[in-house]
């Protein structure tokens, strides 16, 4: 039965994507926005427009919070930090998500009275966004979201050691490696691509590639030691 309603704060590429994703799992979903007089004039229709001192009063009235979600996705760290304390200061029993440019804000927003914390760092910001995309990744995401799971992500880089090196990646055979989902590759340049698409899969593994994988962490640990790879940035540790 689908929850009551989906408040998603901030109009950007996560706010799409995460609408996307919640659309049939909500009854209603607003979308708040800041600055929407930005917006284009086709999209405006379905957004409102709020503001930091606000009081939520239309959300006080019209939405069962007990029974509802808010995303907090606005890229200006400070504004969504102040945004959950006060979200959580007039809805104690709201569940909120929020994203996090880096640990540091992972630990205010958890702080402010986030419920759970989408990491996100700089490079691999479009990613995230991707991983809405994709089936298998959204139920992934879904569970890492709306359940109590176990399941980290981890960002592995491929080491000159590495059993990986010069490894095209269509040649690998993922299913030795139990428990574990690799997603995408980030190769040096910054781009990233999940290891299945057409433009990925003839990609050769080079030193400094990194894999994006998804797991628990004694299978994350040893598929580390299996390919002779560090993880990059561990988002095991992050507070979710």
């Amino acid at each position: 039965m689908p929850k009551t309603t989906a408040l998603i704060f901030g109009y950007n590429k996560y706010a799409r994507e995460i609408l996307n994703n919640v659309k049939d799992k909500y009854k209603n979903i607003k979308i708040y926005a800041r600055d929407i007089e930005k917006i284009k004039e086709e999209d405006k229709k379905f957004i409102e427009s709020f503001d930091l001192s606000d009081e939520w009063d239309s959300i006080k009235k019209d939405v069962d919070v007990s029974k509802s979600m808010a995303f907090c996705v606005l890229e200006d760290t400070a504004e969504n930090i102040f945004l959950t304390i006060s979200l959580r200061a007039n809805f104690e029993e709201l569940t909120i998500i929020a994203l996090a440019s880096n640990k540091e804000s992972a630990n205010k927003l958890k702080m402010a009275g986030a419920n759970k914390v989408i990491p996100l760092v700089e490079t691999t910001a479009d990613i995230i966004a991707n991983m809405l995309e994709k089936p298998i990744s959204n139920r992934i995401l879904h569970s890492i979201l709306y359940e109590e799971s176990a399941l980290k992500i981890a960002q592995i880089k491929i080491s000159e050691d590495s059993h990986f090196k010069d490894e095209e990646l269509h040649s690998i055979d993922w299913t030795r490696y139990n428990g574990i989902i690799v997603l995408s590759v980030m190769r040096k340049d910054m781009k990233s691509e999940f290891i299945y698409s057409n433009k990925a899969k003839h990609h050769i593994l080079e030193p400094g590639d990194v894999l994006v994988v998804v797991g628990y962490e004694k299978d994350i640990k040893e598929f580390e030691e299996k390919i002779g790879s560090k993880r990059y940035v561990d988002w095991s540790n992050w507070s979710w």
